[in-house]
């Protein structure tokens, strides 16, 4: 699983460099993303704007990574394509996360 990583606004930005978050790579994702959270004490945000199919796995695999984020961190999401913030939606997961329609809106 590939995530880039930079910074804005004192924000982690996380980028899944993935079409998919589904089972085949979800453990590969809960452990990039502790070590890229691994460091630093501002928010997080992970951005899916390449992410087109995510499944159960792949949910579980986030709301993992935000439970696992150390103490003081938040984790938001943005850039959801429309089949993902369905997901997202419809599991009632929208009020957990504070999701963002992309990266800019989220850094402001």
């Amino acid at each position: 699983m590939q995530l880039t990583q930079r910074q804005i606004e004192l924000r982690d930005i996380i980028k899944v460099e993935a079409q998919r978050i589904d089972a085949a790579v979800a453990v590969q994702f809960k452990d990039a993303m502790r070590t890229a959270v691994a460091e630093g004490t501002g928010p997080v945000v992970l951005d899916l704007s390449e992410v087109e199919f995510i499944d159960s796995s792949g949910l579980g695999a986030i709301v993992a990574s935000m439970k696992a984020m150390p103490e003081g961190r938040v984790l938001e999401l943005a850039g959801l394509l429309p089949a993902v913030d369905k997901v997202f939606r419809m599991t009632r997961m929208d009020r957990i996360f504070t999701l963002h329609a992309s990266v800019e809106d989220a850094c402001t």
